[in-house]
């Protein structure tokens, strides 16, 4: 297999690693929520949020940079909060023409805009943390104790486990494109955009019909194999005293965020 960009879980012995997995994702979506909950302009309750990131980094031996070096990917999407700047609340701290639109950036807008950034910068770091901490296996069977319907659990494993496959059917395909598209020295190989546009609608059915036979074949060996919908695990969770601890600190550290975030 030699596509493996969508697999972030990092194999360390460390204390976030040994936690149950009912516990990372419930302390995650916590942490997510209580970060979108704080109000604007809370900077002492949004640094409180890193410190939190930052000592959960230290217990998975992951660096203490490690969640923040890789967060930065998705703060352009963040961008698309830009319109907030030009909140009509506020002071107007300049005045800009653009064609016939006449945009005024606002004090209370420009603080909106920074806090909607500190609060998708800190939830993508808890979620990098997460899934570079948790297998995606007990990441599945953990939503499942926690009750997500059955079949949605299974169609995300199934979607995560066959990608790879997809992905290096795909590079198969591309590399015998490749290989039935040579030319001579100094030539481009290929040729038109609609030739290459032909060429890819092809790829693409015969990858939708090679996926479509091996998901049957799948299935039936599933079946035969005693699969009744549900997906097992040979490591059952089981919570210890280290996961209700973690829990505990995790709840006083929220707290002490919102008390904070409050004043």
């Amino acid at each position: 297999m030699h596509f493996d960009l969508a697999d972030r879980y990092h194999d360390t012995d460390s204390r976030l690693h040994r936690l149950d997995p009912r516990v990372k994702v419930v302390t995650t979506i916590g942490f997510i929520l209580s970060t979108a909950l704080l109000p604007d302009g809370s900077w002492a309750a949004f640094g409180l949020s890193w410190l939190l990131l930052l000592w959960a980094n230290h217990l998975a031996r992951l660096g203490l940079d490690f969640t923040f070096r890789r967060s930065f990917l998705a703060l352009p999407f963040a961008l698309a909060a830009v319109s907030a700047i030009f909140s009509p609340l506020g002071t107007p701290l300049a005045e800009w023409r653009v064609a016939w639109l006449t945009l005024i950036p606002t004090d209370y807008g420009l603080m909106r805009f920074v806090s909607i950034l500190l609060r998708s910068w800190l939830s993508v770091q808890a979620a990098i943390l997460l899934v570079a901490t948790t297998r995606f296996p007990d990441l599945i069977h953990a939503f499942e104790h926690l009750r997500m319907p059955a079949i949605l659990a299974s169609i995300v494993a199934f979607l995560y486990r066959y990608l790879f496959v997809l992905a290096d059917e795909a590079l198969r395909l591309l590399r015998a494109r490749e290989a039935r598209s040579a030319a001579a020295p100094g030539w481009r190989s290929g040729r038109s955009v609609a030739w290459r546009a032909k060429i890819t609608g092809h790829m693409a059915g015969q990858l939708f019909l090679r996926s479509y036979e091996r998901s049957d074949r799948i299935y039936h060996a599933m079946l035969a194999r005693g699969y009744r919908g549900q997906l097992r695990t040979l490591h059952p969770h089981t919570m210890r005293a280290g996961d209700w601890v973690f829990i505990g600190v995790f709840l006083l550290w929220i707290g002490l965020i919102h008390l904070i975030g409050q004043l």
